[in-house]
């Protein structure tokens, strides 16, 4: 039974589409300096424009991922959504991006790989993370019944709390000091907070899932596959970092354990998506169903990241691949062909009302769809061909200079400019026509 009350999830899906506008913006003025070495040199630079990109984009997924659990818990739950709570949130995460928006345009760094501004402004959105759980509890305590992807909303809540705690381990001199921990840690960390963000964006796309089916019989929610799955992401979560410290000395059976269970976990969720594809019988209504749409993409995009990483688990490959460009692709791929797919099928979900979501979508949208998946797979090319091409060098005891090293990727990096255009132009299409559904529908 849906609460009464407004969805207090719109407003941080409205915001994370912003963010998710500023890192585009960034990523393709990134790509340009690649091209133009000289290009905003005096101003902003390479220096400041990759945060700005990277943190825009991760936070276009934590806090989209926070809109679409608390979109999702304010269908589930029976009892109103403690507002107080949500607004809180909100302005905790206000504090902290302004904060950390004026560090990276004032040069005012300090902080780690993925996290590179000044450490005071992770204090509140910690803060905000907290209040995130206390209100999250709130609401899960009226369901009696919790299905899979309310106890993979709670894993994910707790583990992403726990998780950005350690990642400011750094600061202490006990653990600053020694290269080797120091190291072990920032990696660690970074392959884990994927682990607890999966928790949330898996979660809400077997949500999705559930709410586009009508055969009840077909459910997700409850399935024995789908419990697999959160078990096996909660291990995942908590052990396939291990891959993340493959240049660390460590032993060599953690790393191929970690990747064992990330290939397993992408298994999980290929299947899930097509066993439950396989249900639905009208497939050309529902391809024009953008939320089912996206879902589609996800599974492909799964196949084509789970390869790759398959690849780039095997030790003489991974000589040339780790720490290049191919790393940069491993990672696009994931963050835009999985969790903003799986964001962009939320937000049409939830941004969208009931009454219009069945309706032929504009020609626009269409056209965009396919647009971001051919840009995207450009821009994957891309960046694995250059990034491969720098193994290389590496390699080569008789390499070159750095500066003719470059010099031949660069018609890798105008590909990559202009399937970076292509994705930010599809976005925007997708970010323009879901806030004008939010201003007309005044929620």
């Amino acid at each position: 039974m849906k609460s009464k009350v407004k969805n207090p999830g719109k407003q941080f899906i409205v915001l994370a589409l912003f963010l998710l506008s500023i890192g585009l913006i960034a990523g393709v003025l990134s790509g340009l300096i690649y091209i133009v070495p000289e290009f905003l040199k005096e101003s902003l630079g390479f220096i400041s424009l990759r945060p700005l990109h990277v943190s825009s984009v991760m936070f276009w997924i934590i806090i989209g991922a926070t809109g679409c659990v608390y979109s999702g818990m304010w269908y589930l739950a029976r009892k109103p959504v403690i507002k107080v709570l949500s607004k809180i949130q909100m302005a905790m995460w206000l504090i902290a991006l302004i904060g950390i928006y004026g560090s990276y345009l004032t040069g005012n760094f300090g902080g780690r790989e993925y996290w590179e501004f000044n450490p005071v402004w992770a204090l509140p959105i910690a803060l905000s993370w907290v209040v995130f759980l206390v209100g999250f509890i709130s609401m899960a305590k009226s369901i009696k019944r919790w299905p899979v992807y309310v106890w993979m909303w709670l894993t994910g809540i707790i583990f992403f709390l726990f998780i950005f705690s350690e990642n400011y381990l750094w600061i202490f001199p006990y653990f600053r000091e020694n290269f080797v921990t120091d190291m072990t840690i920032q990696w660690k960390v970074n392959g884990s907070l994927v682990g607890s963000l999966n928790q949330l964006l898996y979660g809400t796309s077997f949500f999705l899932m559930d709410r586009i089916s009508k055969n009840e019989n077909a459910k997700i929610g409850f399935s024995k596959l789908a419990f697999g799955m959160y078990f096996l992401g909660l291990t995942n979560l908590m052990f396939n970092w291990g891959h993340h410290i493959y240049n660390l000395p460590t032993d060599n059976y953690i790393r191929y354990v970690a990747y064992i269970v990330s290939m397993t976990e992408w298994i999980f969720f290929v299947k899930i998506i097509y066993n439950w594809k396989k249900q639905l019988t009208e497939f050309k209504t529902y391809y024009s169903f953008f939320p089912y749409r996206f879902l589609m993409a996800t599974e492909f995009w799964v196949f084509v990241n789970m390869g790759q990483a398959i690849l780039m688990s095997i030790p003489v490959l991974n000589l040339y691949t780790h720490g290049t460009h191919v790393t940069v692709a491993h990672s696009m791929g994931t963050t835009i062909g999985i969790n903003s797919m799986i964001l962009l099928a939320a937000g049409f979900m939830f941004l969208i009302p009931k009454t219009e979501q069945t309706n032929k979508p504009a020609r626009i949208l269409s056209i965009a769809y396919w647009s971001l998946q051919i840009s995207l797979v450009l821009l994957f090319v891309s960046l694995d061909i250059a990034g491969f091409k720098k193994g290389q060098w590496q390699l080569d005891p008789n390499q070159s200079s750095f500066g003719t090293m470059m010099e031949t990727l660069r018609p890798w990096f105008i590909l990559l400019v202009i399937s970076g255009i292509g994705i930010m132009s599809s976005f925007t299409v997708f970010i323009v026509y879901l806030l004008k559904k939010v201003l007309k529908n005044g929620k």
